[in-house]
């Protein structure tokens, strides 16, 4: 059987889906060329281990997840994927803004700075968005 067809993939895509939608499946196969083990490591660990614990909701987890690449600094593209998933799941903009604030204290206002401005890049690929029905 071959890993794509196995529980673990299988769940790990499904929730990589709900929280990520496209932008996900896109970083996921971005990969299939030069590390396609690493994108099945990418689904099964992260989303079909992790993600998909009972102990804390989708929110909750992409809130600490917006602050903890927020903090690190050097994960931009990851920190904007996260930020369109933190809208995805129900975070709302404000909470974002107060999360990277909240970042200021704890990495540095560089990195709260940073975060900002990814935010409002992402706030505004969003507006851009035509509204589905």
């Amino acid at each position: 059987m071959s890993p794509e067809t196995q529980p673990r993939y299988l769940q790990g895509l499904a929730k990589l889906r709900e929280i990520d939608g496209h932008a996900g499946e896109r970083v996921v196969a971005s990969l299939a060329d030069i590390a396609p083990d690493f994108a099945r490591y990418l689904i099964e660990f992260p989303f079909g281990d992790i993600y998909s614990r009972p102990g804390l909701d989708l929110r909750s987890r992409e809130i600490a997840v917006v602050a903890a690449l927020t903090a690190l600094g050097n994960a931009t593209p990851q920190l904007k994927v996260h930020l369109q998933a933190a809208l995805n799941v129900g975070v709302t903009r404000e909470e974002i803004v107060e999360v990277l604030m909240q970042m200021a204290v704890y990495a540095g206002f560089p990195a709260a700075l940073n975060g900002l401005t990814a935010a409002r890049e992402v706030f505004a690929a969003a507006d851009e968005q035509p509204m589905t029905a």
